[in-house]
């Protein structure tokens, strides 16, 4: 093992260079003191408890804290607390393990069974491998009957621990130590199901794996515990619920599927140059819910309490604007606990078809004694429950419409169990909003919808057709005027203390300093900032600090502050959102906002929300949850706690970045139903709602063009359409292309045009730390058809616009 480790070590700082996406990056190391920030502890375990869904009880939990308990499966010691990649490797002050919590909470462990698995670590240390090749899982130890039966003679309960870890840059498999258990794992649960009375599994997991297993353990399981990745504090958080000190209230964020092969993007998901998103609307429970509800072994939303609540609805009023719903939930169990309620929309099957559930809203309860009532309000907007027409099909063309019809509302506990609690009629089809066509399929594409056959729906494939483009008179229409430049020595603190506009200032930079502007300094871990940042942009060129125009540095997240200091790592995007917790969840990223000031860095690159499109995505560990509402939601409150103390938040990637493996190359086909309903529609309720300073975009294609020179993505849609006013950044290195619509543009210029306003981190070649001009962006300026100077300044200013902002 320790001749492997080696050999690991060798090829990692190889392959640190070299990826399948060419995106791989340098390994951050700590520096310095230990420091714990605040009370980012406490938040920590709060947010983490809180997310942990209990699927199964069957008297298993919670224990006595005199019950002893024989723990098995490795990562009872070596826990995944977090994915791997960008977005996971911080560098946390201390972990927690499962049996750290439990000891901490006084409990009592089969003391020579732990010992045994002490002992398997230390002589089998877990490798944690290196860009995207890090360990999917950990080799267990094989235990023979006798031990196991020894084990359950001298203990009351058995607690089976089972961890995968997903990363960056490469996806889960449908292989055994991925997706599935290994055959040592089901061995080990068959052991100990056969010899204890008392089972409960606990998965420590950031994405959703296999559980078809759980039918074939049916009562010999008794408790099944999905805590995901709880970050530094897992095992406080895991022991919290284990003992009752917290009741547990997280719900599922996506739908289990009884298989692999029932989820609707199985066949069209890891292919190399694109996916063809055939399933349309039609994602997660959308699909489940109309078409195959026996396909389900675990419903969006579903999870269990140590206690039960009743939800009663006081009253329900419905308009053509929106709809309300006041109910009232009580406490009517024998232990303190919280609730969420969710309410679901069902519209009507017209000419366009539509998932016969959709969520619409939800909130959660404080915590309610025994006894306790609370009453909540649910205000819905119609736009909440209203339908894209990509095709003209209704007669409105590009339009959010409301179909003639009865819609029907749903209120539950999850997605399964939710009871209708009214309806309101439509007698006639309402425009809500018309818009324009925006990234259109440039061929003909397939896509599914509801077809009624004897009162039930089965998916039926239709096929979309290309539409000509006309993004090139649109976007010469929309060209900005130039300001010009005037030869003056002003200072950017003019502009911060209101003596001159922004566009007054950025009329004295010439035209390389406003180049500076539209790019980072040229590598990762800008001197300008924390050591181990993830690059600066802004001030950073001399003739931009002598005007005044401080360097931004950014961070990776959204588990943490990824800097070469030791700081805070928080649970995985998807136990956040399993929380339904808003307000939780900003008020940790409200003590985060703090912790990254004082690591010295103004942008973190967070929060990751791509929908949960496919469960082997190597990256949902980051995102939140199959359901844009859902998404758009946690990451509001994301965004609006790390701006509170100054900082930036950067919602990432935009847009379709449901895929690891191959992101750089991949095009998502998608129609601009499904773009707009499913793909856009978080990032919508994100920047409407908190008003995000920065925003990322993704690697891939769109429909056949890259994010990061999508015109119609960040300027029609973005900007027009929902009113963003800040700073658009690349990922981190872009693709070389030449624009579609005016070929003498290239890459920079390309970017600027579709007013992707900064390339990060600057340089086109990874091993380039300082920056090399490409002459791409400045080599048309004044040319036919070429950049021109009005464009190069709306990107100066919407940076410094930004810049304005923040707090230093």
């Amino acid at each position: 093992m320790k001749l492997k480790h080696k050999i690991d070590k060798v090829v990692s700082t190889i392959s640190e260079r070299i990826s399948s996406g060419g995106v791989s990056q340098l390994e951050v190391k700590a520096e310095g003191e230990r420091d714990i920030f605040g009370n980012m502890p406490n938040l920590i375990r709060e947010a983490a408890g809180e997310g942990i869904v209990l699927l199964k009880n069957n008297n298993a939990l919670p224990y006595n804290k005199d019950t002893k308990i024989s723990v098995f499966g490795r990562c009872q010691l070596d826990y995944f607390y977090v994915g791997y990649g960008s977005g996971g490797d911080v560098n946390a002050p201390y972990f927690v393990n499962v049996i750290d919590g439990i000891k901490n909470a006084g409990g009592k462990v089969n003391e020579w069974l732990l010992n045994y698995y002490k002992d398997f670590s230390k002589n089998n240390p877990a490798p944690h491998g290196f860009w995207g090749h890090w360990p999917m899982s950990f080799e267990e130890p094989h235990l023979d009957d006798e031990t196991v039966k020894r084990a359950s003679e001298e203990s009351d309960v058995a607690l089976v621990v089972i961890g995968r870890a997903a990363g960056e840059d490469r996806e889960n498999t449908l292989t055994k130590g991925s997706y599935y258990l290994t055959d040592e794992e089901r061995k080990l649960l068959d052991q100990v199901c056969n010899n204890f009375s008392n089972v409960t599994v606990l998965l420590d997991c950031g994405n959703v794996i296999d559980m078809q297993w759980v039918l074939d353990y049916n009562d010999r399981l008794r408790g099944i515990i999905y805590a995901w990745q709880g970050g530094m504090e897992s095992g406080n958080a895991i022991a919290d619920v284990l003992y009752g000190k917290v009741n547990p209230s997280g719900k599922l964020t996506d739908t289990i599927a009884i298989k692999y092969e029932d989820y609707p993007s199985a066949k069209h998901f890891g292919n190399k140059l694109f996916n063809v998103y055939v399933e349309d609307i039609f994602v997660g429970y959308r699909y489940f819910e109309t078409f195959a509800k026996e396909k389900a072994l675990f419903p969006f939303g579903y999870g269990l309490s140590y206690t039960n609540f009743d939800i009663e609805l006081l009253d329900f009023k419905a308009d053509k604007e929106k709809m309300t719903a006041e109910v009232q939930v009580t406490n009517i169990g024998k232990s303190a606990g919280k609730e969420v309620v969710e309410l679901f929309a069902r519209a009507p099957q017209g000419k366009l078809t539509k998932p016969l559930m959709s969520l619409i809203s939800f909130a959660k309860t404080t915590e309610l004694a025994p006894g306790e009532s609370q009453k909540i309000v649910l205000e819905v907007p119609a736009y909440n429950f209203a339908s894209f027409d990509d095709t003209g099909i209704t007669g409105h063309k590009y339009a959010y419409i409301l179909e003639k019809g009865e819609y029907k509302f749903f209120l539950g506990e999850n997605v399964r169990e939710a009871q209708e609690i009214g309806s309101f009629e439509y007698s006639e089809d309402t425009v809500l909003e018309e818009l324009e066509a925006i990234c259109a399929p440039k061929e003909y594409i397939d896509r599914i919808i509801a077809h009624k056959i004897n009162g039930s729906y089965i998916p039926k494939k239709v096929t979309v057709k290309p539409e000509k483009p006309y993004l090139r008179e649109r976007i010469i229409k929309n060209l900005p005027k130039e300001i010009g430049h005037i030869v003056h020595n002003y200072n950017f603190e003019q502009v911060k203390s209101g003596e001159i506009s922004v566009e007054t200032f950025v009329s004295s930079l010439n035209n390389e300093e406003l180049e500076a502007l539209t790019r980072g300094q040229g590598g990762m871990d800008s001197n300008y900032g924390v050591a181990g940042n993830a690059g600066a942009f802004g001030g950073i060129i001399p003739e931009l600090n002598k005007k005044g125009i401080p360097p931004v540095i950014t961070t990776d997240g959204p588990a943490g502050i990824r800097v070469r200091k030791y700081t805070s790592l928080i649970p995985c995007g998807t136990a956040l959102a399993s929380t339904f917790n808003t307000e939780l969840v900003e008020k940790l990223a409200t003590e985060m906002g703090r912790e990254l000031r004082n690591a010295g860095s103004n942008v973190l690159l967070a929060p990751g929300m791509n929908i949960h499109r496919n469960v082997l995505c190597g990256r949902n560990f980051e995102y939140f949850s199959e359901d844009p509402l859902l998404t758009g939601k946690m990451a509001a409150a994301y965004v609006k706690g790390i701006q509170a103390s100054g900082g930036s938040a950067c919602p990432k990637h935009f847009a379709c970045n449901n895929q690891e493996s191959f992101r750089t190359v991949n095009n998502s086909i998608v129609s601009q139903r499904a773009l707009r309903e499913i793909y856009l529609k978080g990032f919508e309720i994100c920047v409407k709602e908190a008003k995000p300073l920065n925003i990322m975009t993704s690697y891939n294609k769109i429909n056949g063009v890259w994010s990061h020179y999508n015109y119609d993505l960040v300027t029609t849609v973005l900007r027009k359409e929902w009113g963003f006013d800040g700073s658009v950044m690349t990922d981190w290195w872009m693709q070389h292309s030449q624009s579609h619509e005016f070929p003498n543009l290239r890459d920079n210029a390309y970017r600027v045009r579709s007013q992707v306003d900064v390339y990060m981190p600057g340089s086109f070649k990874k091993t380039e730390k300082k920056y090399k001009p490409d002459k791409s962006l400045l080599e048309t300026v004044g040319l036919k058809n070429g950049l021109t100077r009005g464009e190069l300044e709306r990107s100066a200013i919407n940076v410094l616009n930004m810049i304005l902002k923040l707090k230093y």
